[in-house]
């Protein structure tokens, strides 16, 4: 391996290195045993994050207009409160929030069935600290659903 070679695999990340020595990592989602595409395909991180962006806008438009009374600065615990609120019922009861729901997403477990209201509160508390829903790994999956032992599908 020239120097070049070895530039350009770090460049490109251990991922494609990997590839080009011939590692196959199979889609995204194989690993769960979910299809390639369709219904009941992971979801994809850009839907994931539209979905987060129409339930935020949604708990903030909620705050501010009916329970802070217009007040900015009052509305922001509100709608962290609200998001949190409106994640552990729809999810725990439908498996979907409004976002997720207007995208053609849907979360459920490992197993495929829906998630009991245990998992569902951990999911919820790891999405609001943020952090932990930064991190993914191969398949896409952040660190709060791996520890729900959930997974985003499309419906």
């Amino acid at each position: 391996m020239d120097n070049r070679e070895a530039l350009g695999s770090w460049l490109s990340g251990p991922r494609a290195a990997a590839e080009q020595m011939g590692t196959d990592f199979g889609y995204r989602g194989e690993r769960l045993g979910l299809p390639k595409d369709g219904p009941g395909s992971l979801a994809g991180v850009g839907r994931r994050f539209v979905a987060v962006f129409v339930d935020w806008t949604l708990c903030l438009v909620i705050a501010y207009g009916l329970i802070a009374h217009r007040d900015v600065h009052a509305s922001n615990p509100w709608t962290l409160a609200l998001f949190g609120a409106l994640s552990v019922l729809t999810l725990g009861t439908l498996g979907s929030t409004p976002g997720k729901r207007l995208l053609g997403l849907r979360v459920v477990g490992l197993g495929g069935g829906r998630l009991r209201i245990g998992p569902v509160v951990l999911r919820t508390v790891l999405l609001l600290l943020v952090i932990p829903a930064m991190v993914w790994d191969r398949d896409g999956r952040g660190l709060h659903d791996k520890a729900a032992r959930s997974v985003e599908v499309r419906i």
